[in-house]
């Protein structure tokens, strides 16, 4: 019986790419999972197989993309023989609500897309390309990170702008949406009750946004165009008046650098001047990082009272993401807030970071759950590889 072939997830962020192996049965179990990181021009991989065990970590002689991919693809090869490489590709504008395999097609479709996303769809496309010519034999399938979103109703879409600036992609997509698809999934299995009703996902990492969730589809979600929008986040500013943009063209500033300082030197790092790094905050007594964590809350809390209207009513709230399923201080400050909503977290289960937190008498339930977007992607990457398996095997007529 031959043995089954591997799925390799690749999930690539500004400074980092995340992957993942499964091998490529119904159950998807995890072979490995790492990342290799950048920092001051350095790369930095680490890999640990199913059992905890690890594989490498080491710094990369050449730490450009090319070397990294190659040893991403080398620690793949050794769990199988690769049948489906997945992708999160950050963006699919209005037309790609669904995983879709990779073919020249869609890359120049995707290609087309970059005036909406120039900061990251460029490395997407390029991390395509580069699987492409060292793998061109393996099925590549591209998951949307805006496709979830999609069941957002019109209303939810639209900025009060001109139609004929609609028309040209100008519309609300929200972002985070392999993740809020994998906690939607979660949510059928461990509270079937609460993924019928009115759910509030909030992904608190780096980036951060929040999703009103009904019945399992988005109705709305704190980011729009791009990436900046909504919660404060590490670096990034989230909501911001459109005129603090025309000021700082009067000063002086030019559009590339506008849009440095609004990506990565704003938010959590533009607040304390320390760091962008919610640990690194809540571990330090300057006074501006209290201010910063102090914004940062304000602003989710204010957020949340924002998508519980768009709900119509909030039945649970979900933490996820890094600093949501293990920051319990920010849980613990955000719960203070939301108390008019008649939430009530239990101290202790939320100090130890359970997967429900809310006290026993809270109208609104409140859990903890670690996303993975790399098992999403692979799932999506199993089935059209699937499908393509079996539309392309040889009749038995």
């Amino acid at each position: 019986m031959t043995a089954p072939g591997t799925i390799l997830a690749l999930n690539a962020g500004s400074s980092s790419l995340k992957f993942a192996v499964f091998a490529e049965c119904a159950a998807l179990p995890d072979m490995m999972r790492g990342a290799v990181t950048q920092s001051a021009g350095a790369a930095h991989v680490l890999a640990h197989d199913a059992a905890g065990k690890c594989l490498i970590d080491q710094p990369l002689a050449d730490g450009g993309d090319a070397a990294a991919l190659a040893t991403v693809l080398a620690l793949a090869d050794a769990t199988g023989a690769l049948v489906a490489v997945g992708h999160r590709v950050v963006h699919g504008g209005a037309d790609h609500a669904a995983p879709e395999r990779v073919d020249p097609a869609l890359l120049a479709a995707l290609a087309g897309l970059i005036a909406l996303d120039p900061l990251h769809l460029p490395h997407n496309l390029a991390l395509i390309r580069a699987v492409q010519a060292a793998r061109p034999h393996v099925l590549q399938v591209a998951c949307y990170d805006t496709a979830f979103h999609h069941t957002m109703p019109l209303v939810a879409q639209q900025m009060a702008l001109p139609r004929a600036l609609r028309d040209a992609g100008m519309r609300r997509y929200g972002f985070h949406g392999l993740s809020c698809e994998f906690i939607a999934q979660a949510l059928h299995e461990v509270a079937p009750a609460l993924a019928a009703g009115r759910t509030i996902i909030a992904h608190l990492g780096a980036g951060a946004s929040l999703c009103a969730l009904a019945h399992g589809r988005s109705l709305a979600s704190t980011m729009g165009l791009s990436v900046l929008d909504g919660l404060v986040m590490a670096t990034r500013c989230g909501s911001l008046d459109p005129g603090a943009i025309f000021m700082l063209g009067r000063m002086g500033h030019d559009l590339a650098t506008i849009e440095d300082l609004l990506y990565h030197r704003s938010g959590l790092l533009g607040l304390s001047g320390i760091s962008g790094d919610m640990a690194v905050l809540l571990a330090s007594p300057d006074p501006r990082a209290a201010e910063a964590i102090a914004h940062y809350v304000y602003r989710l809390a204010l957020d949340i009272g924002a998508m519980a209207a768009a709900l119509g009513g909030l039945d649970g709230i979900v933490f996820t993401g890094g600093v949501g399923a293990h920051a319990a201080a920010i849980r613990a400050a955000v719960g203070d807030r939301l108390g008019w909503l008649g939430l009530r977290l239990n101290p202790r289960a939320n100090a130890a970071g359970a997967a429900l937190i809310s006290a026993a008498d809270s109208r609104v339930a409140v859990r903890v759950i670690a996303t993975d977007e790399e098992r999403v992607i692979a799932r999506h990457a199993r089935a059209i590889y699937s499908e393509n398996r079996a539309r392309t095997a040889p009749s038995s007529a």
